[in-house]
């Protein structure tokens, strides 16, 4: 299974957005795709169609070690997606979890159990670098960086970069970073130019080439419990999600391709 965890500690750069598109995306392209709401707000849940009263078991009861993670998983409309929803029972998580010796370990326990019955698991992380989105790390294999286009961009990706590298030392040699996804690009503006200009000089070919431009369709399809590719397949918004798959596909691991 390729774990891929979508991260950044900072609010609002379109995070929850790239994870539900990659996955229905990657889920179009063929993959059995698994995604892990791992954000207490639980949107990428209720961008999925999942009420909160069919959230009765979720990521949190499997975190704390009272349900496997196939137990807490549903299907969702899109085919070849399931998701692990989210509740806010997952904000108090952290404080369970500060006493058990492998409080860092235990979404990588769960997702280890389960390898051969997805291809892809997409984990969206919280907008923080707690105890949570180290466990993300910790379970990931690769990390994908949703990076908006304003001006503070590059002052957030530096302490998300060292937050991994933490990680990298500690607890997981093998994550890597799969690269960074520009977020909410305004052609029309100077300062997005200038962003995605200043963030191509210092991670170089990590950026990928597509930028995921601001549009209404992305921000109003999670009110109808789709995604935006499935809401409107033809906007500017889904065009450009399909285009990043593409070069996320194209960066993944040989087998996952041939799966």
């Amino acid at each position: 299974m390729i774990r891929i965890a979508i991260a950044n500690q900072k609010g609002g750069v379109g995070k929850t957005t790239t994870a539900i598109n990659l996955a229905t995306a990657l889920a179009a392209t063929g993959f059995r795709v698994l995604l892990i709401d791992f954000d207490p707000q639980g949107n990428a849940s209720t961008g999925l169609g999942v009420a909160r009263s069919a959230r009765d078991t979720s990521i949190y009861q499997v975190l704390i070690g009272k349900s496997q993670l196939t137990e807490a998983t549903i299907a969702t409309a899109v085919p070849r997606l399931d998701i692990v929803p989210a509740t806010q029972d997952l904000a108090g998580a952290e404080l369970e979890l500060a006493d058990m010796a492998d409080r860092t370990t235990r979404l990588d326990q769960a997702i280890g159990q389960v390898e051969a019955r997805w291809d892809v698991c997409l984990i969206d992380c919280p907008p923080s670098l707690g105890l949570l989105t180290i466990n993300a790390l910790v379970a990931a294999r690769s990390l994908l960086i949703p990076l908006q286009c304003e001006f503070f961009a590059l002052e957030g990706m530096s302490q998300l970069l060292q937050t991994v590298e933490r990680v990298r030392v500690r607890f997981n040699p093998n994550l890597s970073i799969l690269g960074v996804a520009l977020t909410m690009y305004d052609r029309r503006n100077r300062l997005s130019e200038q962003v995605a200009a200043d963030v191509r000089e210092v991670v170089g070919d990590l950026v990928f080439k597509t930028a995921i431009p601001r549009n209404v369709r992305l921000s109003e399809a999670p009110s109808h419990g789709l995604p935006a590719l499935v809401y409107d397949y033809r906007c500017p918004g889904s065009e450009a999600y399909i285009a990043l798959a593409q070069e996320l596909i194209a960066r993944l691991p040989a087998p996952a391709v041939a799966a």
